[in-house]
């Protein structure tokens, strides 16, 4: 096999690599105890998904739409933290660098199609907070479960289609240098620019994707959060607009901790030089963390899923002392 950094070759009209070498972080020191850590944020981020999922699906009065589209991140979350994480730690805890051509092309279609569903969750999360602040009235004639469902199938389709079309016109590209991806994983951006045949249709796409997946959201769910305080400012105790506020926290927290990373990133790309290890730990960290907090803060932060945790562990406890007494009289039965 050739040194990853060799040139593959020069004189070839069309070549397509049998592997990419993924560089991941270069002469970091420690940075096993990085990985060691992503094993721990996978764990939580699984654990903590499950107990969301299993808690909406036990309770009935979490059978609402919006739930259904927190049901939908949840998923989501630990699909796009499998997609990540166990390939990030294979690759580097084990020193396998090395990518086939067919399995890059695999993990750069799930990681970019998960973390742009991610993002468009969000924005339906948006809507949802839109129009029951704002339309509080109609709210359960314009928001149903059959309406949500439709709207996250439609979420679901545009992001698939985009993420196939990259794929697909990343295949017609041609690698006759380099074969090393300055990333953590198949990197769309990065992989895209080692090509030595015309790459604009790629750039293109990617362009476009980031416009529809990243800037547009942002730009929606701050144009409704604007909407949200005027609606705020229009109620006339203070009591009311902090009770109206509290329903949002939860989202504002996961829109923050989701895109201020990735912000932060692309824009320390674009102003200054940023070292390949911050690069690579900064887009890492902002893949990764979300997926994790997601479940804590609607654990924390919901009322609504506090009091479905309270009305389980009542039930169950109920349950349980039950069985005991039912044990108890039938042993005493039987020894009479």
């Amino acid at each position: 096999m050739n040194s990853p950094n060799s040139t593959l070759a020069p004189n070839a009209t069309f070549v397509r690599p049998q592997f990419f070498y993924i560089s991941g972080l270069s002469n970091l020191p420690n940075a096993k105890y990085y990985y060691i850590f992503l094993c721990f944020v996978y764990v939580v981020t699984i654990l903590g998904n499950s107990f969301i999922l299993f808690i909406i699906y036990m309770e009935r009065s979490l059978h609402t739409p919006k739930y259904v589209a927190v049901c939908n991140l949840a998923i989501v979350d630990v699909c796009g933290s499998t997609a990540i994480i166990p390939k990030f730690i294979d690759t580097f805890l084990f020193d396998s660098q090395f990518i086939r051509y067919e399995a890059c092309l695999a993990n750069m279609y799930f990681v970019h199609f998960l973390s742009s569903l991610q993002s468009l969750i969000l924005v339906v999360l948006a809507y949802d907070r839109f129009v029951a602040i704002c339309f509080p009235l109609r709210y359960h004639n314009i928001i149903t479960n059959s309406s949500m469902v439709v709207i996250l199938a439609v979420m679901w389709a545009i992001t698939a289609l985009m993420a196939i079309t990259a794929t697909l016109l990343f295949t017609r590209l041609s690698f006759c240098r380099s074969i090393v991806i300055n990333s953590f994983f198949c990197d769309y951006g990065p992989a895209i620019n080692l090509a030595c045949n015309d790459n604009s249709p790629n750039f293109i796409v990617a362009t476009f994707g980031t416009t529809i997946f990243f800037v547009a959201p942002v730009a929606v769910i701050a144009l409704s959060y604007v909407c949200i305080i005027f609606a705020l400012l229009k109620i006339a105790t203070l009591e009311g607009r902090l009770k109206a506020m509290q329903t949002c926290t939860s989202h504002l927290i996961l829109v923050a901790i989701f895109y201020f990373p990735i912000c932060a990133t692309y824009i320390s790309t674009l102003s200054s030089t940023i070292h390949p290890n911050a690069r690579i730990i900064n887009t890492s960290l902002a893949c990764v963390i979300p997926p994790m907090l997601n479940p804590i803060i609607y654990s924390l932060k919901t009322e609504e899923i506090m009091s479905a945790v309270r009305k389980l562990y009542k039930k169950q406890s109920k349950f349980t002392w039950n069985r005991r007494i039912t044990c108890i009289l039938y042993a005493m039965t039987c020894r009479l």
